[in-house]
């Protein structure tokens, strides 16, 4: 998988854990798509501020980028220096 620069427009839903349960937001947002160190099965995105509401709570996520669909569970994510927020992501 080759990077996207951080400015692909991609249909992003994401769930997320709260009291009442899960639930699911859905936003248009840009990003950019990365593979993850030493691990081939893994991808990151990287999603520039402003960030959709929640998603760094975000659970699993489900992304169309570039004629594909990308889906898995956020096994970590982290804020950058330039308020960034990257996602790794196990795909399911």
């Amino acid at each position: 998988m080759s990077a996207t620069p951080v400015n692909s427009p991609v249909q992003l839903d994401y769930d997320l854990d709260t009291p009442s349960g899960r639930i699911t937001r859905s936003t248009e947002c840009r990003i950019g798509l990365e593979q993850v160190e030493n691990d081939p099965f893994c991808f990151a995105i990287r999603v520039p501020v402003p960030l959709p509401e929640d998603l760094e709570q975000a659970k699993t996520l489900v992304l169309r980028v570039e004629g594909r669909r990308l889906q898995g569970t956020v096994r970590h994510s982290e804020r950058l220096e330039d308020d960034s927020l990257r996602l790794e992501v196990e795909p399911d």
